[in-house]
């Protein structure tokens, strides 16, 4: 089986990082991916979409990129499915980060150097390892 999903667009808030009972960080944040076609109107669309990275990988999410950066997120899709206080079944759907390249520079502009944060790093960094339920 496949789960792949791969996602271009900008952060609509800066990271948040926590950490787990165990004390593996966890990091969440949101992309304004556009689709690529225009709805009836003319107009394009946007999706928001929820992203989380684990352990070194959202470490350097939460320390590099920020609300508005443009960033490339390679990673599975995850569903998952919980119980309202009210007894209400809803789903809730994110992408579980795999590799994440930070694409603005890091002083956008500002006119000053424009090397990514992603070049400074490495082009990509990759987190491999075993998956953490929440």
């Amino acid at each position: 089986m496949l789960n792949k999903v791969i996602l271009i667009g900008r952060l609509t808030r800066d990271p948040e990082m926590r950490f787990t009972s165990n004390g593996i960080p966890v990091t969440t944040f949101s992309l304004a991916v556009n689709r690529p076609f225009q709805n009836k109107q003319g107009e394009k669309e946007t999706d928001f979409i929820d992203i989380v990275a684990w352990r070194q990988l959202g470490e350097l999410c939460a320390n590099y990129l920020h609300k508005g950066r443009m960033a490339a997120v390679e990673g599975r899709l995850e569903i998952q499915t919980y119980e309202t206080q009210d007894g209400q079944k809803r789903k809730a759907t994110r992408v579980v980060a795999q590799n994440v390249q930070f694409l603005s520079p890091r002083d956008a502009g500002s006119g000053s150097k424009s090397s990514s944060i992603a070049e400074e790093l490495g082009s990509e960094v990759e987190i491999p390892g075993e998956e953490i339920p929440f």
